[in-house]
């Protein structure tokens, strides 16, 4: 009997799922980076967290208005080509970045990283290629493990490298690496036809030519209620992400009173935790999806709902109780990244291949649109409140409200997943092909 075609993957998978993850890996160290850095660059321009706030907000706008770019360049080039020359900007912004003068320069210089920060569909619309659907939510979770494990490399680079280097060093080494990975990437990895995974695709030849962007088809994507329902979560979803990565080591700093050892051994756990978090949660999405086309949705309401319980729980220990507030904010950490390959995933199970990269540009440009306030906000509320108040308010909020966007998504997401499958079966028959039932 030959492989099942619902599970198999295409010749070169791994290896660009690696150099993905590479990929991924030291970006996120270069753009989280930051968090760590914030009181050593907040010392060096004299600002206040309003100021602060600002910079990461300047760099989340730039990033949304660039993922629109992104998606449709995806969709109509060679995508490893084009992941290059996005690794090669993030080398060179990150080098101005380095060089700033002034709060003004700086201001502008990190804005101009949130070009490269805006890259990312492109390796999802590819993996998508290499991997069929029903492995991808574990696929993509174990790639986001890149992004936690990236946060972690930069915090330990911020707390070793930076009284000995300062901050302007660790970027310039940060930045060099982006230029590696360039040529890696421009000279290694390989492309896929859109829609090559697809089972019910199998035999179809020339995808790419039968098959091509077109705007009506992406504007198909907002007459689908689940991709719009996901949408608005995506909208208020990362409002926690970016309050937490900007402002959770002054918390602990300014407002727990942690020292700099302390710090690190608090996060390393919760961030390790983080880790294991992307592909366990995509692990069970993919383990429900085979029993109902709701189960990546229900995997994503259980993680924000954990992850606000338990980050509730750390918030409110006594300032006293330092390994009470460790343990519960790395079971937090746990639970918050399992709605992430999940939402990735179910975009994928409702949208044609040619248009992916775009679907996910569109999601990215609406996450990161609505959130790109956050730090701004939360610098506001701390100011006029306090850190942990700006925390806690933004945090719980905004995942009270995703969980009730993923149970409204589980009403309709059946029938989308149902009518693409009928949608590429015709394309299968069109095309002279039997499809796979």
């Amino acid at each position: 009997m030959g492989k099942d075609p619902q599970t198999v993957v295409k010749k070169g998978a791994w290896f660009a799922f690696g150099s993905f993850f590479v990929f991924m890996l030291l970006h996120q160290t270069d753009k989280l980076l930051i968090g760590p850095l914030q009181s050593q660059i907040m010392e060096s321009f004299s600002i206040n967290y309003t100021q602060w706030g600002l910079i990461n907000s300047m760099a989340l706008v730039v990033g949304a208005l660039c993922y629109p770019l992104w998606g449709w360049l995806y969709d109509h080039y060679a995508r490893p080509k084009l992941l290059a020359l996005a690794s090669f900007i993030w080398g060179c912004t990150t080098w101005l970045n380095a060089i700033a003068p002034t709060y003004g320069w700086f201001l502008m210089t990190r804005a101009s990283t949130g070009i490269d920060d805006s890259s990312y569909p492109g390796i999802y619309s590819l993996i998508s290629d290499y991997f069929p659907a029903k492995r991808r939510g574990k696929i993509y979770g174990f790639l986001q493990v890149a992004q936690p494990i990236g946060y972690l490399l930069g915090m330990v680079l911020a707390v070793i490298l930076g009284s000995l280097w300062g901050w302007r060093k660790i970027f310039y080494l940060t930045g060099s690496l982006g230029v590696i990975v360039a040529v890696f990437i421009l000279i290694l990895v390989k492309d896929q036809p859109r829609g090559a995974s697809e089972p019910e695709l199998k035999g179809v030849e020339d995808l790419d030519r039968r098959f091509k962007f077109s705007w009506r088809t992406v504007g198909g994507l907002f007459r689908k209620k689940s991709l719009i329902i996901l949408f608005l979560q995506g909208f208020i979803g990362v409002f926690p992400w970016q309050v937490i990565t900007y402002y959770i080591f002054a918390y602990l700093e300014k407002s727990r009173g942690f020292s700099g050892n302390e710090q690190l051994l608090t996060m390393v756990p919760a961030v390790l935790l983080m880790a294991a978090g992307y592909p366990v949660g995509g692990m069970i999405g993919d383990r429900l999806f085979k029993r109902t086309p709701k189960g990546r949705v229900i995997a994503g309401a259980a993680g924000v709902a954990l992850g606000a319980i338990f980050l509730f729980a750390a918030i409110k220990v006594p300032l006293d109780q330092k390994l009470a507030f460790g343990i519960l904010l790395a079971v937090a950490a746990f639970f918050m990244p399992f709605a992430s390959p999940n939402v990735l995933s179910s975009f994928y199970d409702v949208t044609e291949p040619e248009i992916r990269a775009t679907t996910n540009a569109v999601q990215n440009f609406i996450e990161t649109a609505g959130s790109a306030a956050a730090p701004l906000l939360a610098g506001i509320l701390a100011d006029r409140l306090s850190l942990q108040s700006a925390i806690l308010y933004i945090c719980i909020g905004a995942w009270a409200l995703c969980f009730l966007f993923f149970v409204f998504a589980g009403r309709y997401i059946p029938k989308d997943i149902a009518d693409l499958k009928e949608k590429l079966r015709r394309r299968a028959l069109e095309a002279g092909v039997a499809p796979l039932a």
